[in-house]
């Protein structure tokens, strides 16, 4: 269970966008906490999250693409005592499959296809790292439908 009280308000910036169709709310909050945790300087945790999250509100795929190459950065810096303190179930090679496969299909609408193959192959090459539930399956088939579409070009 999540217990870190960032983690807590960046999901209440999901539930707007995700569970109530709010983005540009859900863009607002996830800005203001930006300024809170100092940005790219914050702990790295924050970042990861709310930079991945942030992408996803974005009208314009190269500030999307901004958004997930922070949160890529962040990620590298995780470490599992720090995931583990935050009440993440996930291990740090958990995280990294969703990132992937983000910036796969950020390069793919640039039309930068062999960027998005690289990340494509990296999002499979560590799926392993997630276990089998509702995640999983949904990074799973967000892979399987990028990867035909990228097999189609």
């Amino acid at each position: 269970m999540i217990t870190d009280p960032t983690l807590v308000r960046i999901g209440q910036g999901v539930e707007l966008h995700h569970g109530r169709g709010q983005r540009e709310a859900a863009r607002h909050l996830f800005a203001q906490i930006w300024d809170e945790i100092n940005g790219e300087q914050g702990d790295p945790l924050h970042v990861r999250v709310l930079a991945h999250e942030m992408a996803d509100v974005q009208d314009d795929v190269h500030e999307e693409l901004v958004w997930d190459q922070r949160a890529l950065t962040a990620a590298d810096r995780l470490t599992e005592v720090r995931v583990a303190e935050a009440g993440v179930m996930l291990p740090v090679a958990g995280l990294y499959p969703s990132l992937h496969l983000n910036l796969a299909e950020c390069y793919r609408k640039l039309g930068d296809l062999g960027r998005a193959r690289e990340h494509l192959q990296l999002a499979q090459t560590g799926i392993g790292a997630l276990g089998d539930d509702e995640y999983a399956q949904l990074i799973r088939g967000g892979l399987d439908r990028l990867t035909q579409l990228l097999t189609s070009k």
